[in-house]
């Protein structure tokens, strides 16, 4: 493996609230029968700001993978001079948000007065209760298609309240059949320098025709959604619309690819206590919830 670094700056996130639609009242519920090891888990679609997105986590049987708590799917879509796109002004508690677009733009305000515009990024935003900067995003002036995965990182307790302002970078792999690009975490012997709290990774996976062996590590647990194109995991085909969770105990991966395939890998130990979300809000009791809802 080879690596490319680009440093990327604190940017923005689109994304839609947790609703009961795609978690119950109840905390995590058993998985859905597994083949070959692997819960092919299918995705909610939900409209967020008038864009159809898959919800890939949180489902009701699969809460999180790792530390990852949220998973949408956005695109791809042409986005034209008549539509306009945006999220409005709204809180976070106790999670990191993470962007990454394969395709297109999106505009991100803040109140701390940041504004930018990037094509592909991660983002992390600040981990607030709900009293501090509040964010926006917007297509603003772009035109043309846009796709890209938005991740929430729940937070472990303690800090509830960091503020995280850091710069951000991606280290790139090299396969035998296409290119890993590391947004957070370790994969094989390259780690990427972007700051996280908990041990967990994300990999965005661009791959060509052929079988692409990822080195996993044991003790986590793995989910796979595609964006583009399909993989097979054994017998199992993975296509969009589809989190493939892979569960823990796991030294690699063979992904057999017939076509150009674009996939994202999450992973990280799995988390050490039930979480409950709603809204924008990340916590442990239905009391944490509801006191963010008062503020």
């Amino acid at each position: 493996m080879s690596m490319a670094s680009a440093d990327r700056n604190t940017q923005l996130e689109v994304t839609g609230p947790v609703t009961e639609s795609d978690i119950p009242a109840e905390r995590q519920s058993p998985d859905v029968p597994s083949s070959g090891g692997i819960d092919l888990i299918s995705s909610h679609v939900p409209d967020v700001a008038g864009l159809s997105v898959r919800r890939a986590l949180p489902r009701r049987s699969r809460r999180t993978v790792g530390a990852w708590c949220f998973l949408d799917h956005k695109g791809p879509v042409e986005v034209g001079h008549d539509q306009a796109v945006s999220i409005g002004p709204h809180p976070h508690m106790g999670l990191q948000t993470v962007t990454w677009l394969i395709a297109g733009e999106i505009l991100h305000r803040d109140s701390l007065g940041s504004e930018q515009v990037d094509p592909t990024r991660t983002t992390e935003s600040d981990d607030v209760r709900c009293r501090g900067v509040p964010c926006r995003a917007t297509i603003g002036s772009y035109r043309g298609e846009v796709q890209g995965v938005q991740l929430w990182v729940a937070q472990p307790d303690p800090p509830w309240t960091t503020r995280i302002r850091a710069s951000r970078c991606t280290a790139s792999p090299e396969l035998a059949h296409g290119v890993a690009t590391v947004l957070v975490g370790t994969f094989g012997d390259i780690a990427s320098p972007a700051r996280r709290d908990t041990d967990h990774v994300g990999v965005d996976l661009d791959l060509g025709v052929g079988v692409s062996l990822l080195p996993l590590a044991s003790d986590f647990e793995y989910g796979l959604v595609v964006l583009e194109g399909a993989v097979r995991i054994g017998a199992v085909g993975v296509e969009p619309g589809n989190l493939a969770y892979l569960g823990v105990g796991r030294l690699e991966l063979a992904l057999t690819v017939a076509s150009p395939t674009r996939a994202i890998l999450i992973g990280g130990l799995p988390f050490p206590e039930p979480l409950l979300m709603w809204w924008n809000f990340v916590g442990r009791t239905r009391e944490e919830i509801t006191a963010a809802y008062r503020q």
